[in-house]
């Protein structure tokens, strides 16, 4: 037992620190949040690489800002504000079901009760008694109550759907059109999009439009950064060479990811005007309720103006659902526009 004693492992010096990390916090015993964390980190360390780069080996950026302080602090400011969208984003909700079952659960229990205290209350010997189902209402509260919401939910498919078809084998709720559970976050997701491994979370209706923002404000970044990066390489010619190999892999990482936010921001352009979503166009056919209808039409458009209003204007609940629409107007959207109808801006409204 001595020896067995004596030759047995000691705790290792890194164990023991990691041990003490987890105990400090507890987030990073979850590998899926010491994943993210560390894919946050790491894009805000290339952030303060590329734009310290400027400030440090860019003499001429650094005399236009004393002259023109203006410049620098706008281009500072986009840097912080990008930062901040995209961590807002990534903290953002992108709706789940679940919670949407309970906000739904805890509205109607509130409507049940203001109506039963709007119904005349029965006197005893003077004195006012109401009664109130306690069981029922803590029920609806903690949404245990799924019969409503199932009901909810059928009322936005075309008559005859099963439950079953759109029943998750995961979560066991009810999905509500344009749903999907995503197997990264373990849930489903209301208008799910798709999920971001940048963000570390889904894209859905709750983020979709914080998404566009982020990515609007990191190609601009990306584009003012670019362009300094060249102008430092017209004026740095006959300096050291090693700086300026240093300069043009920096701007060529640049030029790649430009080339995607770019793809990326005039893909998610063309799906906010047209009020689709990835999942629904890659997967289209895979899609139950999608299979019937034809492909150029958009069952869920408003037209492009009220699409975009209601995308970056309209105060809507992250949890709002969107029916499908019915046989005669699928058959409305399908008929093609005319020179009548784009004079008249059918297709816009």
């Amino acid at each position: 037992m001595t020896i067995m004693g004596c030759c047995a492992r000691s705790p290792d010096s890194s164990d023991r620190f990691s041990n003490r990390c987890f105990n400090l916090f507890p987030c990073l015993s979850d590998p899926v949040r010491r994943s993210t964390l560390c894919l946050r980190l790491a894009l805000v360390t290339l952030h303060l690489i590329f734009v310290g780069f400027i400030f440090i080996f860019n003499e001429e950026f650094r005399e236009k800002s004393k002259n023109q302080p203006l410049y620098t602090s706008i281009y500072i400011l986009l840097v912080f504000a990008t930062l901040v969208q995209y961590f807002f984003t990534s903290g953002s909700s992108p709706g789940y079901v679940i919670d949407g079952m309970r906000e739904f659960s805890r509205t109607e229990a509130l409507s049940r009760a203001s109506e039963i205290s709007k119904q005349p209350a029965s006197s005893k010997n003077g004195n006012v008694v109401v009664t109130i189902d306690k069981n029922q209402l803590g029920e609806n509260f903690s949404g245990n109550n799924p019969m409503n919401w199932t009901k909810l939910v059928l009322d936005m498919y075309p008559p005859g759907t099963s439950a079953r078809t759109y029943t998750c084998s995961y979560c066991n709720v009810v999905q509500p059109p344009r749903s999907k559970h995503c197997h990264d976050c373990d849930r489903c997701v209301l208008q799910f999009d798709h999920h971001c491994v940048w963000l570390g979370t889904c894209i859905g209706q709750g983020n979709h439009c914080r998404f566009w923002w982020y990515i609007l404000e990191e190609t601009a970044l990306c584009i003012w950064t670019g362009i300094l990066y060249i102008k430092y390489l017209q004026a740095s010619f006959d300096k050291a060479w090693l700086v300026d190999v240093l300069v043009i892999i920096m701007l060529s990482i640049l030029s790649i990811a430009l080339i995607f936010l770019l793809l990326l921001l005039l893909f998610h352009s063309y799906l906010v005007v047209t009020n689709q979503t990835t999942y629904e166009l890659v997967r289209r056919r895979r899609i139950p309720y999608m299979r019937s209808i034809p492909e150029r039409v958009y069952p869920f458009s408003k037209g492009a103006c009220r699409n975009l209003y209601n995308f970056c204007f309209a105060k809507t609940s992250i949890y709002a659902m969107e029916p499908l629409p019915g046989a005669l107007e699928l058959e409305q959207m399908s008929v093609p526009y005319t020179c009548l109808d784009v004079i008249s801006c059918r297709c816009c409204c």
